[in-house]
């Protein structure tokens, strides 16, 4: 079995006009190829912004391109023909395809509703004012254009549990819907972050309303007819309770027929959050490492004061392996984003390394990292930033050296602040791998590797080092990388 690795194929600022879909078929031999198992896709469903939404302001999820609806009828990234034709030739490479779930939340809608709400402190959601406003609220979601095709479900003010504005009185802000299920609060088991962090954005759906969480099961059932997956990333879990991707994710595996790979996005850097998030799903489903993914961040403004021996403290991959996919950058971290935390591109080899060539944790590609991604946007000072996150060189071998070398026992070697390493012994099948790194100075290791490697030579696969190593009699070898750099030894 070859080691899992994903690729993010997208980026939020990925050109608009149906170029995705395409590029995704023509691209699935080549990443078949270089030793991509998985391809995470954006969602597929229509936004608020039609052809020009990310998809993350997500208004119909059964239309996939194929209906006249906010302005356009295929997404940002093309049509539902188009889209199959997609899944179908990664399908036909033996990849995997995860869909993008956006479920907290809804905007866009069709019709405004006459409601009754509260308003709510927004920097603490727990305060919520006990007079009540009767007023008008873009509620309503019919999608006429679909006319009932697919689901007949009509979304109304008893699926939310809050919006952020309402109409007559005209006001933005936070604002609890009074309805049947909304009870005196917000959901539980959600983040604790400004008291309660159950409402987001746009109409927050809620789950309370057992005919909400039913249409998302059975919206979960179509979406797997409709679209080859084996597997889902689940959007903005902190804010959505707990309770109910257990009881979803437990009903998707139910009927899918085969294993699903779920992961879900709690960005927290918190390792004890994400913990806690685990457990109360009971470990149904797998966490992005946000904390290390900080790490990384930090490590690479930091240069050599960074000490590099720590750079796994505090890490969802460090605590809980098994539940972690690891990744270097996002959507959502890349520059000029809400979490804009980028990863200098000196440093992207070695946190990739660090991922990719490893034992723990699931790696996660991101596409400008492989494919490169101009682009510009305002900042938070209004000024417009040009953007240019150039191709990372050694990451195609990176992903390579991942299912030819990176296999067997792990040793570690972490006993230096700006120079670390680690071995992966090999097995009897598979090759195994030396990691050297240095965030300062040119490093060196002397490296004890046992009489299993004695008299063996090692050259640099990534190409940095020309020169070839020795190991003596004894197994004992000295492993050489760049300043700044990382190597990686195989055996000649």
């Amino acid at each position: 079995m070859p080691n899992t690795t994903l690729l993010q194929f997208f980026h939020w600022y990925y050109p608009d006009g149906g170029k995705l879909w395409p590029e995704v078929a023509e691209r699935a031999a080549w990443l078949a190829d270089i030793g991509i198992t998985a391809v995470w896709l954006p969602p597929a469903y229509k936004g608020d912004a039609g052809g020009y939404s990310v998809g993350y302001d997500s208004y119909d999820l059964f239309d996939l391109g194929e209906f006249e609806q906010k302005g356009s009828r295929a997404t940002k990234y093309g049509t539902k023909e188009q889209l199959l034709t997609a899944v179908e030739a990664l399908k036909n490479h033996h990849l995997g395809v995860l869909l993008d779930v956006v479920l907290n939340h809804k905007m866009g809608a069709d019709e405004k509703e006459a409601v009754k709400v509260n308003r709510v402190n927004p920097d603490n959601r727990e305060e919520i004012d006990t007079g009540i406003i009767e007023a008008e609220a873009w509620t309503r979601f019919t999608f006429p254009a679909r006319a009932g095709q697919y689901s007949k479900f009509i979304w109304n003010y008893t699926c939310f549990s809050g919006v952020d504005h309402i109409e007559q009185p005209d006001e933005q802000g936070v604002f609890k819907i009074i309805n049947d299920y909304s009870g005196d609060g917000w959901n539980d088991q959600v983040d604790d972050e400004l008291g309660n962090f159950d409402y987001l954005m746009g109409a927050n759906i809620d789950f309370r309303n057992h005919a909400v969480t039913e249409e998302l099961k059975y919206w979960a059932r179509w979406v797997m007819d409709e679209v080859y997956c084996t597997g889902f990333r689940l959007d903005a879990v902190k804010h959505i309770p707990a309770w109910f991707y257990k009881e979803w994710i437990e009903h998707i595996q139910q009927v899918a027929g085969h294993a699903m790979f779920i992961v879900a996005e709690y960005w927290s850097h918190d390792v004890d959050k994400l913990q806690q998030y685990i457990e109360q799903v009971a470990g149904k489903t797998q966490l992005f490492d946000a904390p290390l993914q900080m790490n990384f961040h930090l490590a690479s403004k930091q240069g050599a004061a960074y000490d590099l021996s720590k750079i796994f403290d505090h890490t969802l991959v460090a605590r809980d392996a098994s539940h972690a996919v690891t990744i270097v950058a996002n959507h959502d971290t890349q520059p000029l984003q809400s979490l804009e935390a980028p990863v200098e591109p000196w440093f992207k080899p070695l946190a990739y390394a660090l991922i990719l060539l490893r034992e723990q944790g699931v790696p996660t590609v991101f596409y400008p990292d492989l494919f490169g991604a101009s682009y510009h946007d305002e900042g938070d000072d209004g000024n417009i930033y040009p953007i240019d996150m150039p191709v990372i060189p050694a990451l195609e071998s990176l992903i390579r050296a991942r299912q030819g070398y990176a296999h067997g026992r792990q040793t570690d070697y972490f006993d230096h602040p700006n120079c670390v390493a680690f071995s992966r012994s090999g097995t009897d099948e598979q090759p195994g791998c030396v990691v050297i790194m240095s965030n300062g100075d040119e490093g060196e290791k002397a490296l004890d590797l046992g009489d299993g490697f004695a008299g063996k030579q090692w050259h640099d696969y990534l190409g940095h080092h020309t020169e070839t190593i020795h190991s003596d009699e004894h197994g004992h070898a000295i492993f050489r990388c760049h300043a700044g750099s990382v190597s990686v030894w195989i055996l000649s």
